[in-house]
Parts: structure tokens; C-alpha cells; sequence
């Protein structure tokens, strides 16, 4: 059970839901419940997308506009570790809060998901590094060019490639505690990680005057020292300052699984996709933002890190309801589930609304605060109005897009946010740098990256096929399966992985089929 530690963050998110409640939007009990998990989270992810804005406020300071570009064109490469990591981290957490909430043979199953989590990812990540490093500055260059911004940005992707497995690892690290209902301790490891990093880069860059180098090598640091606190935890079952852990995973047993390893993939890929379209997506958006000239890129970098900020409520209803509907679904409650996944949309939503004015509010000290040239502050401020409106549709994006992940119905999701991506918000944008929309563009690809998977997330959640989906996972077959129960199992719960003998090997072989018919349909 997390500490109650009073906290600005939990108090508000628990405040829009108690409001939701009492005005019958949602159920008193699930939005504590959800306010429980989701509120470590949202600190976590306040605490990482201010580092990656006091990243670009820094180097601001040092090298004025084009070095916040610079970083900026570099930001997509590094995101590759998030889309990767994020995207295999949801095939954890489905298999750990499914055997989490199944109980059954409940150690073994989290031992092998972890342990193939990592094997995955570092084998997905580490040719990575070597690409991003030997290349920097030619795929830099893809994006811009400025050539000073392509110096800076080559010298900060080149030393914070070595980051890009950490940073993965340190995903995989955090589902696995949120999908045992734990969300206090990967928002203690990885906020600490953030304020290290802040520490780390005001040290480099200014007291040894090394600039974006400087800012990347905080980064690759704090991500060393997070994924450690993880590998220390899991092994020992506790951490100093935290105390004892909800699971504890040995280190030596085996890590080469193929059906766990199959699993993560089929359910995380999809997920890495999804992720991927953000990232993809930015190295057309920000050509076309350069197009316009340094200081609109810088403008609209600074835009996309308040953005960031902004939309770290999603990291924690997104997660939190993955992790509720997953124990839901592996408890054979599909009910529950369901009620689950429609109250944190509404509790989300709530709380964009409060971020969104808020950040809306204080827009243009917020941007100064980027120190960027004075021809790029407006444009800037008018973006984070076009995003704070925008923001709001991803509390119903995010929202419906957790049941569906728990579920490893991930294929819809990905296809929703690459047609918001791909059909309707690069478009834009580019109608508006090639015609005399203009800026406008810019404004309107905002609202389109959101408001199309918003729609089309929330008719799949609403449409029910996620739970037939989730049926093929987890620790075993529907408990009301007469034909694929096993002898003696509780009419109550799911089967569990252990007694699952021949149905077991049936289900092996027919359950990754039933993720093919999913589609647009």
C-alpha cells in the first residue's frame, strides 16, 4: 500500500473525482481506487517531462534558440527508448496485473515476465545505440537545416544513445510494480531520477560548461542510477527508504521463455506502434516547424515540452486503469472491468479539464521562463492554447486506450492514433506551411492528434471486443468456458496457469489467432 503523504498532485486528482462522484459521473469507490494508483504516476511523469523542459530551458539559457532546437530535433531519436520500452512495458504489465489478480502460480508467472521483458528489450535496443551514436548528426540533419542547430543536436543524440536501454529498462521496471497495484515506488525511483537529472545537467552545462553535451550526459546518468534502483528492488524484494516490495523476481532463473517472450511481443507490439506514431510523426512536424524559421521550431519545441507536461495525467489513468481492468479480467470479472475503464475516462478527462486551464493561465510566463528569442515567444504561447485545448481529448484517448491494452486488444489503438497522426494532423500542418493557413496549421494538427483516437479508442472500448480479446491471455481460460474449464476449477475465477494442462496447450496454440480478426471493422 503507498504512503499517504500528503501531496498537492493526489489532492487533486482525488478532489475531481469525489466531484465526479457526487455528481453520479463516476463510483465513489473506483475513483479512490484509481486515485490511489493513478497519482504516483501523474508525479512521476511531472517530475520526468519538467526535467525534459528545464533540459531545453537550460540549454536555452546557454545557447539561445537554435540550441533549444538542436535538443529538439533530437528529442525523436531519443524518444525511440519510450516507444520501445513503453511499448514492451505494456506486454508486463498485462501478464503481471493478470497474474497479480489471478493469484494463481502468481511468483513464477511475474518471475518469467520481468525476466523476459528485459531479455526483449535489450535486444531491441542495444543495435539502436550503436545506429544513433555512429549517426548523429547525419539523422539530425535528415530534420534540419540550420546547421548550428544540427551541431548541437548531433552532439546531444550522440552521447545520450547510451541512454536508450536504461531508459527502456527503466519502464519495464516501473509496469511491473504498477501492475501489482504499487505505483508509490516507481514514482520515488524515477522522480528521484528526474531530480537527479536536473541536478546532474545544472552541473554540466553550467558548471563545466559543457552545454547540450552536458544535458545528455546527466541524462544517460540518472537513467543508470534508476534502472539499478529497479534491478536492486526486484531482486531483494525491497528497497532502502521504501521497505518491503509487493513482488520479488530471482534474477538467475531463466530467461529465455518463448511463450512468455511471444506474449509480451504480441501484446507490446502493437503498443510500440502506437508509441511509435508520436515519434515518427514528430520528424515531419518539426521539418515543417523549421520551414518556418528557427524561431517557430523553437517555439514549437517549447510548446511540445509543455504539452509533455501538461499531458502526464494520462500516464497515470492510463496505467492505473490497465492495472484495475487487468486484475478485473484476470479475476474473470469482466463487469468490473468494464466499470472500471469507463470511470477513469471520466476521472481523466476531469482532470485535463484543470490542467489544461491552469497551464492556459499562466501560458506566457511559462514560456519565458524557456529564455527563447522575443520573436518566438508569441508564436510559442499561442501553441500551448492550441494544445491545452487539444489535451483535454486525450483523457478519453488514453482513458479507453488502458482497457484495451490490459485486454491485448493493442492493435486498435495503434491504428487510431496513426490515423490521428498520419491522416489528419501532419496534413495540416503542412497545409498550413505551403498555404496561407499558415500557423493556423500548426494549431489545428494539435486538436487532430488527439481528437481522432479520442473517437476512435472510445467507440472500440465502448464496442465491447476488448473483452473477447482478453480471453486468449492471462492466466488461464474463462472460468464459465464449460467445454475448456479444467476438472475441479472454480466456477468463480479464472483457471489457473499450473492446472491448465491440455486446455492450456490448446489455448497456446489458438490464442495468439484470436488477435488477428482484430481490425478497423
Amino acid at each position: 500500500m503507498s504512503p499517504r503523504v500528503p501531496n498537492p498532485v493526489r489532492l487533486v486528482v482525488l478532489a475531481v473525482g469525489l466531484l465526479l462522484a457526487r455528481l453520479g459521473v463516476v463510483d465513489e469507490r473506483r475513483a479512490r481506487r484509481t486515485t490511489d494508483l493513478a497519482w504516483p504516476r501523474v508525479v512521476t511523469g511531472i517530475a520526468r517531462m519538467s526535467k525534459n523542459a528545464v533540459d531545453v530551458a537550460m540549454v536555452g539559457i546557454a545557447l539561445g534558440s537554435a540550441g533549444i532546437a538542436g535538443v529538439g530535433y533530437a528529442g525523436p531519436y531519443w524518444g525511440l527508448a519510450f516507444a520501445l520500452g513503453g511499448g514492451l512495458a505494456a506486454g508486463t504489465i498485462a501478464l503481471v496485473s493478470q497474474h497479480y489478480g489471478g493469484e494463481d502460480d502468481a511468483t513464477e508467472g511475474i518471475g518469467r515476465a520481468v525476466r523476459s521483458s528485459v531479455l526483449v528489450v535489450l535486444a531491441v535496443t542495444l543495435p539502436l545505440v550503436a545506429a544513433l551514436a555512429v549517426f548523429a548528426e547525419p539523422l539530425i540533419d535528415l530534420v534540419s537545416g540550420n546547421p548550428e542547430a544540427v551541431a548541437v543536436g548531433g552532439d546531444y543524440l550522440r552521447v545520450v544513445a547510451f541512454g536508450v536501454p536504461f531508459a527502456a529498462l527503466n519502464l519495464v521496471g516501473s509496469r511491473v510494480f504498477i501492475g501489482a497495484d504499487d505505483a508509490w515506488t516507481p514514482m520515488a525511483v524515477r522522480g528521484g531520477g528526474a531530480v537527479l537529472n536536473i541536478a546532474l545537467n545544472a552541473f554540466f552545462i553550467f558548471a563545466l560548461d559543457m552545454g547540450a553535451v552536458g544535458a545528455a550526459t546527466g541524462t544517460v546518468l540518472s537513467n543508470v542510477a534508476g534502472t539499478a534502483a529497479f534491478a536492486v528492488g526486484l531482486s531483494r524484494g525491497r528497497l532502502p527508504g521504501i521497505g518491503a516490495l509487493p513482488v520479488q523476481v530471482d534474477p538467475l532463473g531463466p530467461y529465455v521463455d518463448l511463450d512468455t517472450a511471444r506474449d509480451i511481443v504480441d501484446i507490446g507490439a502493437p503498443v510500440v506502434g502506437r508509441s511509435m506514431v508520436w515519434t515518427v510523426a514528430e520528424f515531419p512536424m518539426l521539418a515543417i516547424a523549421d520551414s518556418f524559421g528557427v524561431a517557430v521550431a523553437a517555439a514549437y519545441v517549447i510548446a511540445r515540452r509543455i504539452w509533455g507536461i501538461m499531458n502526464t495525467p494520462g500516464w497515470g489513468f492510463g496505467l492505473a486503469s490497465s492495472s484495475l481492468v487487468g486484475q478485473s479480467l484476470g479475476a474473470n470479472d469482466e463487469a468490473e472491468a468494464e466499470a472500471f475503464g469507463e470511470d477513469v475516462i471520466r476521472h481523466a478527462v476531469g482532470v485535463y479539464l484543470v490542467s489544461a486551464f491552469v497551464v492556459a493561465l499562466f501560458a506566457r510566463p511559462i514560456v519565458g521562463a524557456f529564455d527563447p528569442t522575443p520573436d518566438a515567444i508569441p508564436v510559442a504561447v499561442a501553441l500551448v492554447y492550441a494544445a491545452c485545448v487539444a489535451v483535454v481529448m486525450q483523457g478519453v484517448s488514453g482513458g479507453a486506450a488502458g482497457p484495451l491494452d490490459a485486454s491485448g486488444d493493442t492493435r486498435w489503438p495503434f491504428a487510431a492514433q496513426a490515423v490521428g497522426m498520419f491522416g489528419c494532423s501532419i496534413p495540416l500542418a503542412y497545409i498550413g506551411a505551403t498555404t496561407p493557413l499558415g500557423l493556423w496549421g500548426l494549431y489545428l494538427a494539435f486538436a487532430a492528434e488527439t481528437g481522432v483516437p479520442a473517437a476512435l479508442n472510445y467507440y472500440r472500448f465502448r464496442a465491447g471486443t476488448w473483452k473477447e480479446v482478453s480471453r486468449g491471455f492471462g492466466p488461464g481460460r474463462p472460468a464459465d468456458d464449460q467445454e475448456t474449464r479444467p476438472t475441479g476449477a472454480s466456477p468463480n475465477k479464472r483457471a489457473g496457469v499450473s492446472g491448465a494442462n491440455d486446455t492450456r496447450a490448446a489455448g497456446e496454440r489458438n490464442r495468439r489467432h484470436k488477435l488477428l480478426p482484430v481490425s478497423l471493422s
